[in-house]
């Protein structure tokens, strides 16, 4: 089997999703799941294989963010039905005010995502977003693309996340400078994002839509949830996993016995979101109580498509992990040496055509570790910056085979045209910006 042939199919594969996605407005679920299909036929694989790949992609990507998407939409509900939402971001824009809103929550997807995974960040700090974007009198598109970027940057260059703490390992960089590097690399992509949003995703119209005024909910609820209190959920969440990322580290700080175990169990996503969605149920007011099932069961209803969604793209990303695409990346990159540009074109190739993010990282350092003489990249610092260029790639782009682009998108009411303007774009955007950023500080550490 030729590249030329692996890759037309890929590029069919994902013309195919547009136009079916787009232009005849068949749900991504059956499109993604079919596509899928179809690629394992066109690759001549057996029945048999292509379907236990569809099923296992499909079950493993729910196994990880099921539960997180549908406790995370469940406090997302609360929180707006309550006011909650509104408090938060009012009180943001008291502090910050309305000309830097959308700076604003850029940068707390970019302190958020530092312990949570920009899946789960999203769908908590959506609502926020959603009522930031109705006070500001902006189009919630520019909220999600800013709250997006922040995320996303902070998700791919920080070693408190799977794949780039594997990054590391596998090409031997110290942890230390990576962690530093790291944070200093997303402020540059953050911002770039917050550009694109104001600039681009500006001109995508999309009304935020919240279910009730301001007006309206001091009218039912006689007045609405304390700034503490209404933040306490997410906040929660957040502790609760720092904390388990501070018991992991090396050194045990709260040594390896029962203290480790409470730690390592309330921190997990999971239960930490769970603990969170607990608490924000504390926000409903007594009167509104007898509707705590109600407001359930709508979470779980917006979910649903999420969820449907996000496990096609586990089903298409399951197929296209099981290709040779990176065994016909590494080799056409032989013998050539392009710096920092090397690794971080690998990788962008391999997110574009498979879609997760963790997934592209590890293959990419292990594609990019035996070339690593041949490239000047030997010392401590050159691997940390070889690291974080894959890193850039790993974000460029995110489209219909990423789940995180589902996400974004049905969180934020965007069909998928708007999303690839808004999301795609801004992937792309911000991952150039951070590979000329990390080409710049090559050229003065060594």
């Amino acid at each position: 089997m030729s590249s030329a042939y692996l890759f037309a199919v890929i590029i069919i594969a994902v013309i195919v999703m547009i136009v079916a996605i787009t232009k005849f407005k068949v749900h991504p679920f059956i499109v993604l799941v079919l596509v899928a299909v179809g690629v394992g036929i066109a690759m001549g694989m057996p029945v048999a294989t292509i379907m236990n790949k569809v099923e296992s992609g499909f079950g493993n990507i729910l196994g990880s963010i099921g539960i997180i998407v549908l406790a995370g939409a469940i406090i997302g509900v609360i929180l707006e039905k309550t006011g909650a939402a509104l408090v938060m971001a009012n009180a943001i824009l008291k502090l910050v005010g309305k000309k830097h809103s959308v700076l604003a929550i850029a940068l707390a997807g970019y302190v958020t995502d530092v312990p949570l995974f920009c899946n789960s960040g999203y769908v908590v700090l959506a609502p926020i977003a959603r009522a930031m974007a109705e006070q500001s009198g902006i189009s919630l598109a520019v909220m999600a693309t800013a709250l997006s970027a922040g995320l996303f940057t902070t998700h791919c260059f920080i070693p408190l996340h799977p794949g780039t703490i594997a990054m590391a390992n596998t090409i031997g960089s110290n942890i230390g400078i990576l962690l530093g590097l790291g944070l200093i690399v997303a402020i540059p992509g953050t911002l770039m994002g917050v550009l694109y949003a104001k600039k681009v995703s500006c001109n995508v119209d999309i009304p935020a839509n919240p279910e009730y005024t301001e007006e309206q909910l001091i009218e039912k609820y006689g007045k609405l949830p304390g700034v503490f209190h209404s933040f306490s959920s997410i906040v929660l969440i957040v502790v609760l996993i720092v904390l388990k990322s501070i018991a992991d580290i090396a050194a045990a700080p709260f040594g390896r016995g029962a203290i480790k175990y409470l730690f390592d169990f309330v921190g997990h996503p999971d239960i930490a979101l769970i603990l969170g969605m607990f608490l924000s149920m504390t926000l409903i007011a007594p009167s509104e109580r007898k509707n705590l099932q109600q407001f359930i069961n709508k979470g779980i209803t917006n979910s649903a498509g999420v969820i449907a969604i996000v496990g096609g793209g586990g089903a298409f990303g399951a197929i296209l992990q099981s290709l040779p695409i990176a065994k016909n990346i590494n080799g056409s990159f032989i013998n050539v040496s392009l710096g920092v540009f090397l690794p971080f074109i690998i990788a962008a190739l391999l997110k574009t055509a498979m879609g997760a993010t963790t997934v592209v990282q590890i293959l990419t350092a292990t594609m990019v570790l035996p070339m690593l003489p041949s490239l000047g990249m030997t010392s401590d610092i050159s691997k940390t910056l070889v690291v974080l260029a894959i890193a850039a790639g790993s974000m460029t782009v995110s489209h219909a085979n990423d789940a995180y682009f589902w996400i974004v998108s049905e969180f934020s009411d965007m069909d998928t045209r708007q999303a690839y303007k808004c999301q795609t774009g801004m992937t792309l955007a911000v991952g150039i910006v951070s590979i000329i950023f990390i080409y710049i500080l090559s050229l003065f550490l060594h």
